[in-house]
């Protein structure tokens, strides 16, 4: 089913000098298998296109991946000109897109 990544998936999100950082998580290890099938770079990439250089780590024990966006926020937060210059909101963006979701996982 075409849904919400936040539907099945828990983002946080912030800034670390010029870069983003974007944990997600989801509660089993079905999901798990699944997100990190999904949830690649490219998909990354094409979910939230302004991301540029994306550095991908799998924490399979906490059922999570994060993610390290290179430069998203320029020189950081005091020169972004960024409508979310901390990066706290990227988590939700990201878990406001849409995709396909096996039903099995809702």
């Amino acid at each position: 089913m075409k849904l919400p990544l936040g539907t099945i998936a828990g983002a946080r999100s912030g800034d670390k000098g010029g870069d983003a950082n974007l944990g997600v998580w989801v509660r089993s290890d079905a999901a798990y298998e699944w997100l990190a099938r999904e949830l690649t770079v490219e998909r990354l990439k094409e979910l939230l296109p302004e991301a540029g250089a994306v550095e991908r780590y799998e924490l399979p024990n906490l059922k999570a991946l994060n993610f390290v966006l290179r430069g998203l926020l320029g020189d950081g937060v005091a020169s972004s000109t960024r409508f979310d210059p901390q990066a706290k909101a990227l988590g939700e963006w990201l878990r406001s897109r849409h995709v396909e979701i096996p039903e099995e996982l809702l």
